[in-house]
C-alpha cells in the first residue's frame, strides 16, 4: 500500500507540492514563486504557462528530494487560488490572455452597470455572492468582450474556462490529448455562475453574464477519483481531491462541524465558519459559499469573510516603499515603537471586501503627524489585519446568531507573534494555531486521502488536530474599544474614492 499522499497547492504568489504521511506530517516539499503582472492600475494578472511550468517543476523537485516514486503516493489533491480566471484553447492548451487574478478590479464598470439594473445583491439568493470584481463571472465576460475573436471561438466550443484547479487538472490528465475538464463545488461556488441549492451551473446567470455554457466544466464533489496523471513523476497517480484554498484550510483545520471556524492569513485574509448542510444567507456583508462535499455525502456550506489585502500590505511596504528588506522584518520594525502612534492604515488597494463590498474604496493612512515614523506605519499595517478580522467576526456572529468561542488560525502571518497577540487582544477571545502548519495543502491531501481510503473518515482526521500555540487577550477593554472606534472612523475615509 502507498505510504504517502500528495497535494499540489497553487496560490496567489507561488506554487507548492507537498507530500504528507498518514499522521499529516510533511515528508517532502518544493515551492516556486511566480510573477505578479501589473500592466495597468487595478489590473492583476498571472501567466498560466508560467504556473503550469511551476507545477511540473515542484512535483519533480519534491519527489526527487526524497527519491519517491509515483507508486509511493496513494493519490494527489489540488488546492488553488480561487476566482482567478483562465480561458484557453482546447486544441492547443494555450491561454488566450493572461489569467485575471481575484484581486483585479478592471470589471468595476460591469459591476456598476449590473447593480443599477437590480442592486448589488441581485444574485445573492442564488449564488450567496454580491456583485463584485472579485468573482470569476465578470472576468470571463471581460475576456470575451476584449480579446479579439474569443467570443466567436467560445461560442464555437473551442475555448474552455476554468479557475486554476480546472486548468491544472486538464493539463495533468492529458491537456489537448484528452484532458478532463472539471472542477469541484467549492471552486464552482466562487464563479457566481453556480446555483448554491442545485450545485449546478445556472442558465439565467449564464445569460445575464453572457457566457456560453460550452466553456464550462463538469462540477464534481471535492473528494472522488476524477482521473489519473498522464505523465511526469506522478504518472498514474489518481487525482482525488479538489478544494479552493480557503475551503482546503477549513478542512486542514478539521472544521467539519457546524460552528467551527478558521482564519487564514496570507496575501488576503479569509475567515470561514462551517454552517452545516443548509446555506445561511448573510445580512451582514458576508459570502455564502460551499465548504466542501465529500463523495456522495451532502455538501456542507460556510459563511466567509474575505479581506483583500493583509500579507500583501507587508509586501507593499517592502517592494513599493522599501521600508523593509524582507517580509519577516516587519515585526522587528513594528516593535521599535510602543504603539501605533494613533496611525491607522486601511489597505483598500482593490476596494473593500467583507463586510463592506465597496469596489470604489481606496487605501488611506490616517492620523499622521510629524511624530509618526516608519515603525508606526509598520505597526499600523499589522494591526489593519487584526481590525479587519474583528469586523468579519462580528458580522459572522450576527448572521449565525452564535458567538465564536475561539479562532483557529493558519497561514504565513501566524508566525508574527505581535500580530497574533494583537489579534487576540482586539477580538477579546483566544486565537489558536494548529500544530500541523500547512493546513491548506493538508486539506487538499485530506480530501484526496478520504476518496481512496488513505484516511478512514473525518473523525479520524479530527484526532490528528492539536494546538501548537494559544494567544489570550491582554489588552485593557477601554483601550480595545477606543482603538476599534478609531479604526472604524478610518475605514469611512476610504469610501467613495473613485468617482
Amino acid at each position: 500500500m502507498a505510504s504517502y499522499i500528495g497535494a499540489l497547492d497553487q496560490g496567489t504568489t507561488s506554487t507548492r507540492f507537498m507530500v504528507f504521511d498518514n499522521a499529516g506530517q510533511v515528508v517532502s516539499a518544493a515551492q516556486i514563486e511566480h510573477r505578479q503582472i501589473y500592466s495597468q492600475p487595478g489590473w492583476v494578472e498571472h501567466d498560466p504557462e508560467e504556473i503550469w511550468r511551476a507545477a511540473r517543476e515542484v512535483m519533480q523537485q519534491a519527489m526527487a528530494a526524497r527519491s519517491l516514486a509515483a507508486a509511493d503516493l496513494a493519490a494527489v489533491g489540488i488546492t488553488n487560488q480561487r476566482e482567478t480566471a483562465v480561458v484557453w484553447n482546447r486544441k492547443t492548451g494555450k491561454a488566450v490572455t493572461n489569467a485575471i487574478v481575484w484581486q483585479d478590479t478592471r470589471t468595476s464598470d460591469y459591476v456598476s452597470d449590473l447593480a443599477r439594473q437590480g442592486g448589488q445583491d441581485r444574485f445573492r439568493a442564488k449564488t450567496g455572492l454580491p456583485l463584485s470584481t472579485y468573482f470569476s463571472s465578470l472576468k470571463i465576460r471581460w475576456i470575451l468582450d476584449h480579446v479579439p475573436s474569443s467570443r466567436e471561438q467560445a461560442e464555437a466550443g473551442d475555448l474552455l474556462f476554468g479557475n486554476i484547479d480546472t486548468f491544472l487538472v486538464w493539463h495533468l490528465t492529458g491537456g489537448p490529448r484528452g484532458g478532463i475538464h472539471l472542477t469541484d463545488v467549492t471552486n464552482a461556488s466562487r464563479t457566481q455562475l453556480m446555483n448554491l441549492e442545485t450545485l449546478a451551473w445556472d442558465k439565467e446567470l449564464l445569460d445575464v453574464f453572457e457566457i456560453p455554457e460550452a466553456m464550462l466544466s463538469k462540477i464534481c464533489s471535492s473528494s472522488e477519483v476524477y482521473g489519473h496523471v498522464k505523465e511526469g513523476p506522478l504518472r498514474g497517480v489518481p487525482i482525488a481531491g479538489i478544494l479552493g484554498d480557503q475551503q482546503a484550510a477549513l478542512a486542514g483545520q478539521t472544521c467539519f462541524r457546524p460552528g467551527e471556524a478558521k482564519n487564514t492569513y496570507g496575501t488576503g485574509c479569509f475567515l470561514l465558519m462551517n454552517t452545516g448542510t443548509k446555506p445561511v444567507q448573510s445580512n451582514c456583508g458576508l459570502l455564502t459559499t460551499v465548504a466542501f462535499k465529500f463523495g456522495d455525502h451532502p455538501a456542507n456550506y460556510a459563511l466567509e469573510g474575505s479581506i483583500a489585502i493583509t500579507g500583501a500590505l507587508v509586501q507593499w511596504l517592502r517592494d513599493n516603499l522599501g521600508l523593509i528588506g524582507a517580509s519577516s522584518e516587519i515585526e522587528t520594525l513594528a516593535r521599535s515603537v510602543e504603539d501605533n502612534g494613533d496611525v491607522y492604515f486601511v489597505p483598500a488597494f482593490s476596494g473593500l471586501y467583507a463586510p463592506y463590498w465597496k469596489h470604489d474604496a481606496r487605501g488611506v493612512i490616517t492620523g499622521l503627524t510629524r511624530y509618526a515614523n516608519k515603525g508606526h506605519l509598520a505597526r499600523a499595517a499589522l494591526e489593519a489585519t487584526a481590525f479587519q478580522t474583528r469586523e468579519v467576526v462580528e458580522a459572522m456572529e450576527r448572521d449565525c446568531g452564535r458567538n465564536l468561542e475561539l479562532l483557529r488560525v493558519d497561514g504565513g502571518m501566524v508566525e508574527n507573534e505581535l500580530l497574533m497577540q494583537f489579534q487576540a487582544d482586539i477580538l477579546n477571545r483566544s486565537v489558536v494555531k494548529s500544530s500541523l502548519k500547512e493546513t491548506t495543502s493538508l486539506g487538499a491531501a485530506y480530501a484526496a486521502g478520504l476518496a481512496v481510503g488513505f484516511f478512514k473518515n473525518t473523525d479520524d482526521l479530527c484526532q490528528k488536530w492539536t494546538a501548537a500555540r494559544t494567544w489570550t487577550p491582554k489588552l485593557d477593554d477601554g483601550r480595545r474599544q477606543e482603538m476599534y472606534r478609531q479604526w472604524k472612523k478610518a475605514v469611512t475615509r476610504s469610501f467613495d474614492w473613485i468617482d
